[in-house]
């Protein structure tokens, strides 16, 4: 016999908790607030989850999401366009964009190397980037990826990538031009994740990033 006096109840409560970081508890609690709002407003909550599926897309430039082909920060002249920033997630993207500390533009990658789940180079946005990069526009890029093995892993293969390209090593051997490619400082904690990380801690990081060692 089930927990719930009603089986709606049970199927809302089972799709709420499947949301990462919604206990049982928390989704019954939800849900049943859900159950005392109004019809409008009830309505209007899945309105905007329902336009989010079908009407959001992913910026063709730097794979954020967007409302449109081009999202705010790629298309704004106000911003560096000769700073890449390369993340795991959009969640990055807001972190860092919450410290204020940044002025450049961002490449998403939608995920890291994991050999372990599967996730190999073809399977994130490497290809793009490095297609940017080829470019010529740009002028350093910041690899602020987590700090955990995955990210590292991932950190190095795009290094050894943009090493291959024509930009990079013209400017190695002239000196003029020259791409710089740098590393958040060391203020986010080994095995931590940008998006928790304090706004503080993470805008520091970005300020005194160094130079990308192997």
């Amino acid at each position: 016999m089930s927990d719930y006096p009603s089986i709606l109840l049970e199927q809302a409560v089972s799709q709420m908790s499947s949301l990462p970081g919604v206990g049982k508890k928390t989704a019954l609690r939800l849900v049943l607030h859900m159950l005392r709002r109004s019809d409008d407003e009830v309505q209007a909550f899945a309105d905007a989850f329902t336009r989010l599926k079908k009407e959001v897309v992913y910026c063709r430039e730097c794979h954020n999401i967007s409302d449109n082909e081009l999202c705010p920060i790629c298309s704004s002249t106000r911003r560096d366009h000769t700073t890449i920033c390369v993340v795991e997630n959009v969640q990055d993207v807001m972190s860092i964009e919450n410290t204020g500390q940044y002025s450049g533009v961002y490449h998403v990658l939608g995920g890291v190397i994991s050999p372990m789940d599967g996730v190999g180079p073809k399977d994130i946005e490497i290809d793009s980037l490095i297609e940017r990069i080829s470019r010529g526009d740009v002028q350093e890029v910041i690899l602020a990826l987590p700090t955990t093995m995955e990210g590292d892993t991932t950190n190095f293969y795009i290094y050894r990538r943009i090493q291959n390209t024509d930009r990079f090593q013209a400017g190695l051997r002239t000196q003029t031009g020259e791409l710089r490619i740098t590393q958040l400082a060391r203020g986010v904690a080994v095995g931590n994740e940008l998006e928790y990380t304090d706004e503080i801690t993470l805008g520091r990081s970005i300020i005194n990033r160094t130079e990308f060692t192997t």
